[in-house]
C-alpha cells in the first residue's frame, strides 16, 4: 500500500471515530499518540485531509468518505500535490483554478455545490452577511494574525525581516502571517505580541477605558479581550471571571506571560441569581460580555463544528446569552459602558439580542455592529457598545 493510500485510510479511520464531542485538534493529538509510527509529515498530511473533509460542511455528509476527502482537497487547496495526483490526477491538474471555476467540477452523491448545502442556515444569518460568499469562505482556512503589544511593533518587524517570512502589516498594531508560522522561532520574546484574530482586535475600538476605572470582563475565557483592554489603559482595575476553574488557571498563566498586573480573577456562574456576593464592588465603569455563543463566526478555523451543528442549538445559546446579559448589566454604573460581543454570524445571537437589551430601558445603544471578517481571511464577529441609562 502506498503512502497516499495509507493517508486516506488513516483519515477515514479518524472520521469514523470522531463524534464532535471534543475539539478536532485535541482528538487528532490523541489519535497520533496512539499511532507513534506516524512521522511529522504523515501527521500533517492526515490532519489536512480531515480538515478539508470537514470544510465541506453539511454538503452531502452521507457521501462516500474517501470521495468526500478528495473533493475537499481539490476545493480547499490551491497547489498541485502528490496525494491528489495519485487518487484523482484529473482534478489535480485543475486544482489551481479559481474557486468559482472548481466548484462546478465536483459532485457528491450526484449533487453539485450550493451555499445552502454546505451551510444550511443562511436564513439565520445577520444582516450584511452574504450567504454565498460566507459558505464559500468555509473552504479556506483564515489567516494567522498577531497584535503587537504597546511599543513592540518595530521589534516584530525587525525580526520578521531577518526571518524572511512573508507578512502584511495592517495598521499600527496588526500583522498578518501565513498559517503554520512558527512564531517562537521568529520572535525571542512572547510578550511582544498576542495571537489574536483581526476582528477580535477590532472589538477593542469600543472599549475606550479611562485612567483607574473599574472594569469587569465577565466571560473572560482565555483573556484576549482583557489583555487588549489593559494594553489600552494599564491602570484599569480589572476583574476577570469565568464559570470554568481550569480556564481561569490558564488565563492566569497567559496574564503572567503577558506581564499583565492589577487584576483579580474569580470563578463565577453568571446564570445563578446569587453571584453578587462574589463581586468586589456593586458597580463597574465598564463591563465586557464576550458572550458564550455558537462560535459560528470562527468555523473557518474549526470546521468540524459546522458539520455537527443543528439549528436548535441557536436557541440554546440565545437563552444563555439573555440570562447572563440581564444578570450582569445591572452592575454597570449609570453612564458606564456595556460591551456585548459574539463570534457568531446568527441574527438571533446578534441583532435580536441587541434589541432585547435595548428593550430593558436600561441601556442606550451607542455604536458597533457586524465585524465582517470572512472576506478578509478573518473571523466574523458582532460587537456593540451601550451606555447604561
Amino acid at each position: 500500500m502506498t503512502r497516499w493510500e495509507n493517508y486516506l485510510k488513516s483519515a477515514v479511520q479518524i472520521l469514523q471515530q470522531y463524534g464532535g464531542d471534543v475539539p478536532l485538534h485535541h482528538f487528532l493529538k490523541g489519535f497520533f499518540k496512539q499511532n507513534p509510527k506516524m512521522g511529522s509529515r504523515d501527521r500533517r498530511w492526515v490532519s489536512q485531509l480531515v480538515y478539508d473533509y470537514f470544510r465541506l460542511g453539511q454538503w452531502e455528509q452521507s457521501a462516500n468518505m474517501e470521495e468526500r476527502i478528495k473533493a475537499g482537497v481539490f476545493l480547499c487547496e490551491d497547489e498541485q500535490n502528490d496525494f491528489l495526483n495519485f487518487h484523482s490526477p484529473g482534478l489535480n491538474e485543475q486544482i489551481s483554478l479559481p474557486l468559482e471555476d472548481k466548484l462546478p467540477l465536483v459532485k457528491l452523491n450526484g449533487n453539485g455545490f450550493s451555499a445552502d448545502a454546505l451551510f444550511p442556515f443562511t436564513a439565520e444569518l445577520s444582516a450584511g452577511i452574504k450567504g454565498e460568499e460566507w459558505a464559500q469562505s468555509m473552504l479556506k482556512q483564515p489567516n494567522l494574525y498577531i497584535r503587537a503589544r504597546p511599543g513592540k511593533m518595530d521589534q516584530l518587524l525587525k525580526h520578521l525581516g531577518l526571518s524572511d517570512t512573508a507578512f502584511v502589516q495592517i495598521g499600527e498594531q496588526t500583522i498578518q502571517l501565513p498559517n503554520g508560522t512558527n512564531l517562537e522561532k521568529i520572535f525571542p520574546q512572547k510578550n511582544w505580541y498576542e495571537v489574536q484574530d483581526l476582528s477580535s482586535q477590532q472589538t477593542g475600538s469600543l472599549f475606550k477605558p479611562k485612567r483607574a476605572e473599574n472594569w469587569w470582563d465577565c466571560c473572560a475565557a482565555s483573556g484576549g479581550k482583557s489583555i487588549l483592554l489593559k494594553d489600552q489603559m494599564p491602570s484599569v482595575n480589572l476583574l476577570v471571571s469565568d464559570v470554568r476553574a481550569s480556564i481561569i488557571q490558564n488565563l492566569k498563566s497567559r496574564f503572567s506571560e503577558a506581564s499583565v498586573g492589577n487584576y483579580s480573577a474569580q470563578v463565577i456562574d453568571l446564570t445563578v441569581d446569587n453571584f453578587a456576593h462574589s463581586l468586589p464592588r456593586k458597580q463597574f465603569d465598564g463591563i465586557i460580555l464576550d458572550a458564550p455563543c455558537s462560535g459560528s463566526g470562527t468555523w473557518g478555523r474549526t470546521p468540524e463544528n459546522l458539520a455537527f451543528f443543528t439549528a436548535a442549538k441557536i436557541k440554546e445559546y440565545t437563552d444563555l446569552q439573555e440570562k447572563i446579559a440581564m444578570n450582569v448589566l445591572n452592575y454597570v454604573r449609570p453612564g458606564g459602558a456595556f460591551i456585548y460581543i459574539t463570534c457568531s454570524v446568527f441574527k438571533a445571537e446578534n441583532e435580536d439580542m441587541v434589541e432585547k437589551l435595548v428593550a430593558t430601558g436600561k441601556l442606550k445603544q451607542e455604536e458597533g455592529g457586524l465585524i465582517e471578517g470572512y472576506e478578509k481571511g478573518a473571523d466574523t464577529m458582532y460587537a456593540v457598545r451601550f451606555t447604561k441609562i
